[in-house]
């Protein structure tokens, strides 16, 4: 069981009482208190043959899946989650319960749901959702242990990716977008919005909006390639860029998350 240090700050309480469930429930739990994402990633590469457990939010979920998946090692056991913080919307939409008791039930009796991931090149990963543009960045709300140095450089982020404001009401990008090769979206056309999610049967859904109000465009896909003027993107609760061009790559079945049964 990994607790991630944002979790004990921003809630002891829920903290003690999925410790309380999980150990009541499990044969045997080894729990782990890491300062720093650098000791986090270590303890689940030493997990050995114990089923990963996180206590934490949204950003806590992204860094390990994405470490598992560094490793290699995402597919070798589902992962159990008990969502501890203010930012857990991305959690709730994978169907793991807000609750604290009942996700920790989860972890212990629940089904174990397979799921698809977006991988892009760089080794970035998407669970739930990316849009273009990336929009106005999200508030932290949970307490965290940043450093002054790292407070000055979050600041930095938030006015690097705060939204451009273009003609009109909504921002406007002129961006190329293909689904498997097929053209969507090309520069000599602004677009609103571009967003990519994952869809039955090991597809992306792509869905490009244009300004001047026709009708969205829509394609499934496996690979799907934006390219532009240096464009950001949110992959979840995440802000990259600014970019060029970016690959999206749909891994089917790529890990596994432990929900309630139904």
């Amino acid at each position: 069981m990994v607790v991630d240090p944002a979790a004990r700050a921003a809630d002891g309480e829920s903290v003690r009482i999925a410790k309380d469930v999980l150990c009541a429930g499990a044969r045997s739990v080894k729990i782990v208190f890491p300062e720093s994402d650098e000791e986090a990633e270590r303890a689940l590469a030493h997990r050995g043959r114990r089923r990963p457990v996180l206590l934490g939010d949204d950003l806590a979920l992204l860094r390990t899946v994405r470490a598992l998946h560094r490793d290699r090692t995402l597919h070798e056991a589902p992962l159990g989650l008990v969502p501890i913080g203010q930012i857990s919307s991305l959690a709730r939409g994978l169907g793991v319960p807000g609750d604290v008791p009942a996700a920790a039930r989860a972890v212990l009796d629940g089904a174990h749901r397979e799921l698809d991931l977006l991988v892009d090149e760089s080794g970035g990963i998407v669970l739930g959702a990316l849009s273009i543009p990336c929009g106005a960045p999200l508030p932290q709300t949970t307490a965290r242990w940043w450093t002054p140095v790292e407070k000055t450089a979050r600041q930095l982020v938030r006015t690097l990716t705060a939204p451009i404001p273009a003609g009109g009401h909504h921002p406007r990008q002129r961006l190329r977008v293909e689904a498997d090769g097929v053209l969507l979206a090309d520069l000599d056309q602004p677009v609103q919005e571009v967003s990519v999610r994952p869809a039955p049967a090991g597809l992306a859904e792509v869905c490009v909006r244009r300004p001047e109000g026709a009708g969205p465009v829509r394609a499934r896909a496996r690979t799907v390639t934006v390219s532009g003027r240096d464009f950001r993107y949110r992959a979840d609760s995440a802000v990259t860029g600014p970019v060029r061009t970016r690959t999206w790559t749909v891994e089917p079945a790529a890990w596994r998350l432990t929900v309630p049964r139904h």
